[in-house]
């Protein structure tokens, strides 16, 4: 019987021992500061007349944020409509709590503004979705408009299947 209890006793400590040690593991290897880049904004109607001059294009436009504090490297990911026109960032890094803006048209590259360089309107005005997906083509954000998703509301989604 003694050597029962004394066994007992000794599983009934591990088990204390181990669910201690558990937690401050745990805190030990806290998770890293995760990379957030969203759609902030989009200007899918260009004020005033659409005639696909260089201003009319550069007034049509996508913002992105990155919410983070950390740079994330954009290369290789890709922003698209719904028609399939796809525009992929080309050796860009998007800096901690900064917005980029990628226009339509044609231009020089900043740090903040970003250009397609098309001759034609990406976004549709009626009703469009612009995607946004990493290197690995996995889904990042969208925002769609001028749909009729989940029970008439327009929609905008963020990767983690959050509606706003």
């Amino acid at each position: 019987m003694t050597a029962r209890r004394l066994s007992a006793a000794a599983l009934t400590a591990a088990a204390i021992v181990g669910a201690v040690a558990l937690p401050a593991s745990a805190a030990d290897h806290a998770r890293p500061d995760r990379t957030k880049v969203e759609i902030s904004a989009v200007q899918y109607d260009s004020p005033g007349q659409d005639d696909r001059s260089r201003r009319s294009l550069n007034k049509e436009w996508v913002e992105l944020t990155n919410t983070s504090r950390r740079t994330v490297n954009l290369d290789g990911w890709t922003l698209k409509n719904e028609d399939g026109d796809t525009y992929t960032f080309d050796h860009y890094r998007l800096e901690g709590r900064a917005t980029v803006r990628i226009h339509t048209g044609r231009g020089h590259d900043t740090d903040s503004d970003l250009y397609m360089d098309r001759h034609n309107e990406v976004w549709d005005n009626h009703s469009d979705t612009a995607t946004l997906r990493n290197d690995h083509d996995r889904f990042i954000d969208d925002a769609s408009w001028g749909h009729h998703r989940h029970g008439g509301h327009e929609g905008r989604h963020h990767g983690g299947g959050h509606h706003h």
